[in-house]
This record gives structure tokens, sequence and C-alpha cells, in this order.
């Protein structure tokens, strides 16, 4: 289902031979056991969506993970695991299981940290700023690191206010045809959809007035033709018959990419600028963040957070008013704070206050572990995506089915982390029985301060 995603991803991937560990193996032979590994990673994923609940889905996916020690496999099945670890989140392990490393290439440009002509900007404030010239904004994402989806769901009202009324997302499919006047995402709206930021961006667009579509292709198309038939799905709902719409976009990696080769063609951007000739900022998100370990991290990316110590996402601006990018082909590149982690869960949840923490204890789940506690809008019925969603489990989610605690110990305890209103919060364990529920109210100015659920 997602394996000519997968291949945006990995294409270095195949000159990765572990020749350490494998004797005498060629670059064919390990690409054609990553196909195989793809062919496979399919196969567990369909399977494992037809379990109860996300919980259960996930927890099919880990066992097949640490059940299988093929290089190969682990090396491909990771990103589907982290998918799934987002979906439920334990965004930490989602993190660790799929990295990518950002090397410095030849075609970077000079960091702007000392350089006199460039000045730090809030990317809050500078990227609606600089959109005020173009009818079209473009993001990228890493699907497995929804930190790079925060900024864009933050920006989607200020975008709002300067004229843009189309709101593009990769992920939605098309054939759910009742989101607009539903008004959020459901379990058939979309792959990446099932993260609840991911969701949130999508709500977030259709309660601002946007009409949402989704452009991903139809046909079991890859590389460049792919590529084109996403640019004309896009041209086709929005400008054909609305020539002065102004779109925001949300798309993975380098799908916004506006000038260079892409998988040996070009990507969506380039060929809809080839359809409709309209200027396009494209705002890359996903290579400039902190990743797990260290040295996966950008050259650039510990000195300019050593010295400038940003407590939001920046941009850098020069006098002139130009942005600066890392890498040619995209308009402007955002710099990601180091993540602070809070009760188990990364404060960025709280997208720059608009959501408060809401404090859960597992307590309620009556010693069934491990546990899922999702929140809904209280409006919104029970198969919509929560507004967030945790697993409560008194030891890691990534340990071996035969690690499970068998004696007492205190219930585990997290976050929730809710925009003020009504909720309706769930306990369900891992066969989709309910355990406990209430209807909460978040917002209030002790969530997450005490310590203890209201």
């Amino acid at each position: 289902m997602r394996s000519h995603w997968i291949l945006i991803i990995l294409g270095c991937a195949w000159l990765a031979c572990p020749c350490t560990s494998i004797h005498a193996q060629s670059a064919a032979q390990w690409r054609a056991r990553q196909m195989d590994a793809m062919r496979k990673s399919d196969s567990i994923m369909r399977e494992a969506n037809q379990r109860a609940n996300m919980l259960a889905q996930f927890q099919f996916m880990r066992d097949a993970y640490v059940g299988n020690k093929d290089p190969a496999f682990q090396l491909i099945f990771g990103q589907y695991l982290s998918w799934y670890q987002s979906f439920v989140g334990d965004y930490q392990d989602a993190s660790r299981s799929f990295s990518i490393t950002e090397v410095a290439q030849s075609g970077d440009r000079p960091s702007p940290l000392n350089n006199p002509l460039y000045t730090a900007q809030p990317a809050l404030t500078a990227i609606p700023e600089l959109a005020r010239n173009y009818r079209a904004v473009f993001f990228n994402e890493a699907h497995n690191v929804p930190l790079t989806r925060t900024l864009t769901v933050q920006l989607l009202a200020k975008l709002r206010a300067e004229g843009f009324d189309y709101f593009a997302a990769e992920t939605v499919y098309q054939t759910d045809t009742g989101l607009q006047s539903r008004g959020y995402p459901i379990g058939k709206s979309g792959f990446y959809t099932e993260e609840p930021i991911c969701a949130e961006m999508v709500c977030t667009a259709l309660r601002l007035g946007y009409k949402v579509i989704g452009y991903d292709a139809l046909s079991d198309a890859t590389g460049d033709a792919r590529e084109a038939e996403q640019a004309r799905n896009i041209y086709r709902q929005v400008f054909k018959n609305d020539p002065g719409a102004k779109l925001v976009l949300d798309a993975g990696y380098a799908h916004i990419l506006e000038s260079g080769t892409f998988q040996g063609g070009s990507s969506m951007a380039e060929h809809l600028e080839k359809l409709l000739p309209i200027a396009v900022l494209t705002v890359e998100q996903t290579m400039l963040y902190g990743h797990p370990t260290a040295s996966n991290n950008h050259p650039y990316y510990a000195a300019v957070m050593h010295r400038l110590h940003p407590e939001a996402p920046l941009v850098f601006i020069s006098k002139t008013g130009q942005p600066w990018s890392l890498r040619p082909g995209y308009d402007i590149s955002v710099w990601f704070p180091p993540q602070t982690i809070r009760r188990g869960r990364p404060t960025w949840l709280a997208l720059g206050g608009e959501r408060k923490a809401y404090y859960v204890s597992g307590e309620a789940c009556k010693h069934h572990f491990p546990c899922l506690v999702e929140a809904r809008y209280a409006n919104e019925r029970d198969d919509a995506i929560p507004a967030d969603r945790l697993v409560l489990d008194p030891v890691p989610l990534d340990a071996f089915p035969g690690e499970r605690v068998t004696h007492d110990t205190l219930p585990p305890y997290s976050e929730l982390y809710l925009r003020p209103g009504k909720y309706r919060l769930s306990y369900t364990d891992v066969d989709a029985t309910k355990l406990y529920s209430h209807n909460i109210t978040s917002g209030n100015a002790d969530d997450g301060v005490t310590g203890e659920p209201r």
C-alpha cells in the first residue's frame, strides 16, 4: 500500500549495504533483499490493519519487527513501524525506529549563523509575511516525525487571513467525499491522518473555512508518473475552475522540490508549475530538527541551537527580505528547537500554547495493560480520529511480549495535549474493550500543573 512512497525516502538506502556483516553481497543483491522486505512489510501492514483497534495494530507491527532480525527487513520495516508508533502517540520511539541522517551535501548553502546579512526570525510571523507575494505555499513534512507538522497547523489561521482558501494534503483520500461537510477526518479519510497532529491539521483547515482536498495518485503509478498525476489532480480540483485560488499544500519530503531531478524525473511541484505558471513559496521542514542521535543532525544544527536557544521554530531572512534555504529547490528552511520531554511526551504537542496538558492516570485502565487513552471532541463521532492519543503501560512500548509486568506496580500516568473545550475521554484495551470513559473539559489553568485529573 505504501511501497511506492517508501522509495522516495530510501533511495540512498539501496547503497547502504552492511558489507561488514554480509559476505560478498553486491549492491544489486542488497537492493533485491530490500525489495523483498518491502513486499513483506506491505503484507504485514495489511494484516495489522485487520486488528481490533490502533493499539492492537501497533502491537502486531512491533512484534513483527522484533521477530525478524534480517538487516534488510529491519531497515525497511522500521519506517512502517514508526508510522504506527506515531499513530499511538509514541513519538520518541517513532523517531528512533526511522531516522534519516542529514549529512552535509556539496550543494548546501553556507550556514546563515555568521552571515551578517541574515537574521533569525520566528517562523510563525516571517512565513505569512513572505506568503503575501505568492499564490501557493507548499510545506513538506517527515511522515513519522509529527513535529514537522506542528508549524503548518499553527500557520493555517495566519495564511487564511492572507486570503488562502484551499488546503491540499497528500494523505487525504479523494474517496472520502464527506470530509468537508463532516468537518473532521475518520479512519477512511487518509493514512497519516491516523496520527492526531495530522488529523488536527486537517480539522484546523476545515474549521477555518478552507476547502480541503486530497490529491495523491489514484493509479499505481510511481516515480515521475505519480508526481505528474498528483499535479493534474491539484490543477483539476483547485485552479481549473477557480483561477484566483490561493493554495496551502502539505506533502512529504521532496514532492515540493521546485528544481532538480526527483526520482529520475520531476517532482509534483515542478509538474504543477508546468500546468499553471504561478509563484510557489516552498517551505522545507524535514532537514533541520533534532534527531534521537545527535550525530544524525545536520552539521549546521548544533551551532544554531547553541547560539540562539530558540523556543519556537525559526527561519533566516536577509536584510533585503530574501529567505535562506539549506539547499537549492526550496525557498526557505525551518529550524525546529530540540524537543523537551515532559511526563514521557514531547511538549511540542502544545502547538505553541494552543493546546494544554491534561493529566491522565492508569488507574482507569483497571490493571489492563497496555491501555489506549483517547480524547475526542465532544461533538464528533466515535470513529473520529482523536484530538490526542497515548498508551499507558508500566513497561516500555518497544519491549518484547515476554517482558510484560506480572506483579503489582504503581499505575502509569502521562498527559494528553488538548485545545480548550469539551471531550470524550476513553480507555480501551488491546481487544478494543472499553475499560472506562467520561466527559472532560480541557483548558482549566490547573490542567497539567497540579498533576491531578479534573
